[in-house]
C-alpha cells in the first residue's frame, strides 16, 4: 500500500514541487518545530528557506515573477508544510490570500506594483476582517473610512491578524458610506484598502499601531495581533480594485480559497498525528507485546487513517473545483468543516495512544494537541460552514411543489 493521502492525476511538475517541499519539511521544519514553538519564536530561517523555494509566489502568475501554479498545487504544498508545523503554513496562507485578492480584483497598477514584490517574498501580506466585538458577523464591522480629497481617513480597531507584525502589506476591510446611501445593505458598503506599513510593533506608520503579539494556547511562532487605526490616511489609489463598496465580495472570494487552505492544514496536521501514533504504537510494549498488536489500538489506527484519507479527498476536490473556474463555496465549506473536525479527532486519538507521555512537552503530539483547535475556528467556525453548506444544498435541491 502507498502512503496515506496520495493524489492521483498530478503532473510531473506538481510531483517534483511536492517532493521538494516534503524534503524541506522533513529536513528543515520537523527537527526544530517543537523547540521553536515552545519558545514562541518566529521561524525566520524556515521562512527564508520557503522564500528561496519560491513558495511565496507559488500561485502568482509568471508575468509577475511567480510560478503560476494552481490552487491544488498550493493546497498540497500547504498540507506538507502543516505536517511539519502548522504555524508556518499560516505565515504562507495570509500572504497567499492577499496575493490572490490582488490577482483577481486589483487594478492593473496595483498588480504591477505589488505582485512582483509578493512573488519574491519582499512584500509579505496579511488581511484583516474581524474586530473585537465582531465574531462571525462581518456585517457588523464598525471600522470606517471617510473620503478626504484624494485620500481616505481610516479609524477603528481590527483583531486576529496573522502576520500582523511581520507583514508589510495588510488588506483591511472597513465600512465606507461614500456613494452608498443610508439603508444600503451592510455588505454593499464595505471596502478593502491596501495598507502598506513597516514590519514590527508599535506605530508602524502614522495613524497605524500594531500593539504586540496576542499570547495564544497554540499556533505559536507566527505573530497574531490587533491593528488600531487612528486617523490613518490612505491614498484613494489603494482601494482594492479602485472602486468602493466591493470589499465584502473581494474578502469572501479570498476566504473561500482560504478555506481550502485551512482544510489542507487540517489534513497535514492529521497526517502527522497519524504518523506519530502509528510509530509510537509499534515501539511501546505492554503485556508482552507492542500495543499496535492490541485490537483496540488497531481499531484506533484504522479510524484515524480513514479520516485522513477522507479529509484529503474532500480537500483535493474543493481545490480542483476552484481551479476549474466553478463556484466552490459548498465544496470548500464541506472540506474545511470535515478536515478540521477530523484533524481534532485524529490528534486526540494519537494523544490517547501515547498515554501519559502525550501529556509531556518532550513529545511532539503535545504541540499538535494544542494546535488543532485553531482549525475549528479559523476562516469560519464549524457552525458557519454548516450554514454555508445548508444554504447551498437548499439552492441545489429546491423543492418543486
Amino acid at each position: 500500500m502507498a502512503r496515506l493521502a496520495q493524489t492521483a492525476g498530478l503532473t510531473d511538475v506538481q510531483q517534483e514541487i511536492l517532493k521538494t517541499v516534503r524534503e524541506f519539511v522533513d529536513k528543515e521544519i520537523i527537527p526544530v518545530a517543537t523547540e521553536l514553538e515552545h519558545r514562541d519564536e518566529y521561524p525566520q530561517q524556515i521562512v527564508d528557506g520557503l522564500k528561496e523555494l519560491g513558495l511565496f509566489g507559488l500561485m502568482i502568475p509568471e508575468e509577475y515573477g511567480g510560478l503560476g501554479e494552481s490552487l491544488l498545487t498550493y493546497a498540497l504544498c500547504v498540507e506538507e508544510i502543516a505536517r511539519g508545523w502548522m504555524s508556518v503554513s499560516g505565515i504562507i496562507n495570509t500572504h497567499f490570500i492577499v496575493a490572490y485578492m490582488l490577482k483577481q480584483h486589483g487594478t492593473q497598477e496595483q498588480k504591477d506594483y505589488f505582485l512582483p514584490r509578493m512573488a519574491a517574498g519582499e512584500t509579505r501580506g496579511a488581511f484583516s476582517m474581524s474586530e473585537p466585538a465582531l465574531g462571525s458577523d462581518v456585517s457588523a464591522i464598525t471600522s470606517k473610512a471617510v473620503r478626504d480629497g484624494d485620500e481616505y481617513v481610516l479609524n477603528g480597531q481590527k483583531m486576529w491578524l496573522t502576520n500582523g507584525g511581520t507583514s508589510t502589506l495588510v488588506a483591511v476591510l472597513v465600512r465606507s458610506d461614500e456613494g452608498h446611501p443610508e439603508g444600503t445593505a451592510p455588505h454593499k458598503s464595505m471596502t478593502t484598502f491596501l495598507v502598506e506599513k513597516e514590519p514590527g510593533f508599535g506605530e508602524v506608520r502614522p495613524g497605524l499601531t500594531i500593539p504586540g503579539k496576542i499570547d495564544k494556547m497554540g499556533y505559536k511562532g507566527v505573530d497574531t495581533t490587533e491593528l488600531i487605526m487612528d486617523g490613518l490616511r490612505i491614498p484613494a489609489n489603494r482601494v482594492l480594485g479602485g472602486v468602493t463598496g466591493r470589499g465584502f465580495y473581494q474578502m469572501m472570494d479570498g476566504v473561500e480559497v482560504g478555506r481550502v487552505n485551512v482544510a489542507a492544514r487540517g489534513c497535514g496536521v492529521a497526517q502527522r498525528a497519524f504518523e506519530l501514533g502509528v510509530s509510537y504504537a509499534q515501539q511501546r510494549h505492554t503485556f508482552g507485546k507492542a500495543i499496535a498488536q492490541h485490537q483496540a489500538i488497531q481499531f484506533k489506527l484504522a479510524e484515524m487513517a480513514t479520516k485522513v484519507e477522507a479529509a484529503h479527498a474532500m480537500m483535493v476536490n474543493a481545490a480542483r473545483k476552484k481551479d476549474s473556474g466553478e463556484r466552490n463555496d459548498l465544496e470548500a465549506g464541506m472540506a474545511k468543516y470535515l478536515a478540521s473536525e477530523y484533524c481534532k479527532e485524529v490528534v486526540e486519538d494519537a494523544f490517547r495512544i501515547h498515554g501519559g507521555y502525550g501529556f509531556s512537552k518532550e513529545y511532539e503530539i503535545e504541540r499538535l494537541y494544542r494546535e488543532a483547535p485553531m482549525l475549528l475556528i479559523g476562516e469560519g467556525t464549524a457552525e458557519i460552514q454548516k450554514m454555508i453548506i445548508g444554504r447551498r444544498l437548499l439552492e441545489e435541491y429546491r423543492f418543486q411543489g
